[in-house]
């Protein structure tokens, strides 16, 4: 799974950094925090979770990185770019680009095969069909699928619906793996293989975030963030 964006494991320029990120809402006449001046960076290559129990802000906090919703205050740059002030045509376009989405729930097309959920995001990045078929079964291939090419998720154990999706999300080549609790729906031997495969994206350069309320699984990743009442109230290495 080589990898274009990998480069020096730890590049000068932050690929992330948060400055002061707010999110409220109103809530009746209450004024709700869900993010409450959030300062976060982080290099090209890491391998970190954002920790943090229901309600925690976390879930905002997984939105904001994913350029799923944009902050009331504060600057997210990505890459150097300011993203916090784009339109929502051009953060489409950066979630398509630089950014893969891996699910608890999969979020596979249940009507299509594993290899047309995972070419899905070239046919919004123009990509001919004969390329996305072939980058596709190549990543398939990769992540130990390349025979289940016409399979559709109704054929698939959670474990290899979990690597469909992984593929998917790789398969434009991103800048960042953002994860939302990746193994909370499988069992123990298929959740310890998805976190074999993060453990091989991580070495070959990728920049991988699991968010997750799993104090166990947070303890596997290269550094951990803890979030709660909206603030970041711990940034460590794991023991």
């Amino acid at each position: 799974m080589n990898n274009k964006n990998s480069g020096d494991k730890m590049s000068k320029t932050p690929l992330v950094d948060l400055t002061n990120i707010c999110k409220y809402y109103s809530s009746g006449e209450a004024e709700v925090r869900a993010l409450d001046g959030v300062d976060l960076t982080i290099n090209q290559g890491e391998f970190l979770s954002i920790l943090g129990p229901s309600g925690s802000g976390k879930s905002t906090l997984m939105n904001m990185l994913g350029c799923l919703d944009k902050p009331t205050d504060g600057q997210y740059q990505l890459g150097g770019q300011n993203v916090a002030s784009l339109s929502p045509n051009e953060l489409a376009g950066i979630r398509n680009q630089k950014i893969g989405f891996v699910f608890q729930s999969f979020n596979l097309l249940e009507y299509a095969t594993a290899l047309d959920n995972v070419a899905l995001p070239l046919v919004y990045s123009g990509i001919k069909a004969k390329e996305r078929r072939q980058r596709a079964a190549k990543l398939l291939e990769q992540v130990g699928l390349g025979d289940r090419l016409d399979h559709k998720p109704n054929q698939l154990s959670g474990g290899q619906k979990q690597r469909v999706a992984i593929a998917r999300a790789l398969v434009n080549d991103p800048q960042i793996i953002l994860a939302d609790e990746p193994t909370g729906a499988l069992d123990s031997k298929s959740g310890a293989e998805i976190e074999a495969l993060f453990n091989q994206l991580h070495a070959e350069g990728r920049t991988l975030i699991i968010v997750t309320h799993d104090n166990a699984l947070a303890e596997r990743t290269k550094r951990i963030i803890t979030i709660k009442d909206g603030k970041v109230i711990s940034d460590r290495v794991p023991q």
